[in-house]
């Protein structure tokens, strides 16, 4: 396997008696979308904010690139570029100003992509900053981070301030950077993004990961909610272990079905003379409510 571009291991960091980071660990690899979800006051910024040398860690390591983030930060960020979940701009500058200083300090210029992008974000470049709402703000930094060329991209609540559509088209460009081999780190507490885009996903619980997986993996650990009809009665069925939250009308009856009991649940339905099935797997939102739900 490949060596990963982010490695963090039981990271920690403390505000005085505060602990706000107590047990992190997940790595990031080439050419994936990592998820990092959790609500806010998690620890998702600072755990961002500790990977690009802001803050100090308190304990444990942290690597991008096989290079320590404090130490070696300065070398670090020449191949990386990173959007926070609120911009403050230069207020005399227009936007399109504001992209050019961005790339320019990035060591990157500005290209056809990069107008490709201003019309794909519908950005009027001509705008002071200091008149732009908070989403237009989020649009010239993203539009300055996908026009540059980097290894790793860190976004952090990107998409606070966009609406629907601008949402879409920022998914477009992240999945563009994942066909081109590129990293991505997304924190993020829209769970259908996250769901559509990333490979793998990492659940942040009061600083510490309490899961990380992919999407699939998690969800053979929940459960499958199924609606069915029969011709025989369907009390029986409520009976085995592995059906939870079991509700009947007449002939027809839904319930939930742990991921893995699956097989033999329907087993035990087929003699019933299944009219009508419909099962549907556990969404990203259900997974995360059943993590953040359990007792620490």
């Amino acid at each position: 396997m490949a060596q990963p571009v982010v490695q963090i291991q039981h990271l920690q960091k403390h505000f005085g008696k505060f602990q706000a980071l107590k047990d992190i660990t997940f790595d990031v690899y080439p050419g994936e979308v990592f998820g990092f979800i959790g609500p806010n006051g998690a620890g998702k910024s600072t755990t961002i904010r500790t990977l690009l040398g802001i803050l100090k860690k308190s304990g444990g390591q942290a690597t991008i690139f096989g290079q320590d983030v404090w130490s070696q930060a300065v070398s670090i960020h020449k191949r990386l570029a990173y959007v926070p979940g609120d911009v403050y701009l230069w207020p005399n500058l227009s936007g399109g100003e504001a992209i050019d200083l961005f790339l320019k300090l990035n060591g990157q210029k500005h290209s056809a992509h990069t107008d490709e992008l201003i019309k794909d974000f519908e950005l009027d470049v001509s705008k002071k900053n200091r008149t732009y709402s908070k989403g237009n703000r989020q649009k010239v930094a993203l539009i300055a981070a996908f026009s540059t060329d980097a290894d790793l991209y860190i976004f952090d609540e990107p998409t606070s301030g966009l609406d629907p559509l601008m949402e879409e088209v920022f998914q477009k460009h992240v999945l563009s950077l994942k066909a081109a081999g590129k990293s991505v780190l997304l924190s993020s507490h829209i769970l259908s993004e996250v769901e559509r885009m990333c490979d793998r996903i990492g659940i942040i619980r009061a600083g510490a990961i309490i899961e990380t997986g992919t999407l699939d993996d998690m969800r053979q650990l929940s459960r499958t909610q199924v609606t069915v009809t029969t011709a025989k009665d369907l009390a029986p069925i409520q009976q085995l272990p592995a059906v939870h939250g079991f509700k009947q009308t007449g002939n027809k009856a839904t319930f939930a079905v742990d991921s893995e009991n699956l097989a033999s649940v329907m087993t035990a339905l087929a003699p019933l003379e299944i009219k009508q099935l419909q099962s549907t797997p556990p969404t990203l939102e259900d997974l995360f409510l059943r993590y953040y739900n359990q007792e620490a």
